[in-house]
């Protein structure tokens, strides 16, 4: 089994910016790739970004693309996700979540991830 923990959200003005964390866990973790995901009120969850483990090759959605960045400690096997000039639309709860055993890349869809944290709220004032 896998946990995964999410951590860093909270309320911030637009323009500012919050690093979120995600903490994984369980027995012998690896995973192929991890992911960012979020979901805005009335909407459906959206990808945002994601990370391969091993090189670290990244892919971000178009919407964050040159604002977030990605990125991971292998050695405490945690995902970060570094947003920077945030807009109010970011505004979202925020989602970790891994592929263990994937071959495919870039992992944009939910469908993609065996295992998923419980969310961490983002909200951005204008």
């Amino acid at each position: 089994q896998v946990q995964l923990v999410e951590s860093g959200g909270g309320l911030v003005q637009a323009g500012g910016s919050l690093r979120l964390s995600c903490a994984a866990s369980g027995r012998s973790f690896s995973s192929y790739a991890m992911g960012w995901f979020r979901q805005a009120p009335g909407k459906e969850r959206e990808f945002v970004a994601t990370i391969r483990w091993s090189g670290g090759r990244t892919y971000y959605a178009d919407s964050v693309k040159g604002r977030f960045t990605i990125s991971r400690d292998n050695a405490k096997t945690t995902v970060y996700l570094q947003m920077s000039s945030l807009k109010p639309e970011d505004t979202a709860v925020y989602y970790c979540a891994a592929d263990l055993d994937g071959s495919s890349w870039p992992n944009r869809y939910q469908y993609e991830y065996d295992y998923w944290g419980q969310g961490t709220q983002v909200t951005v004032s204008s």
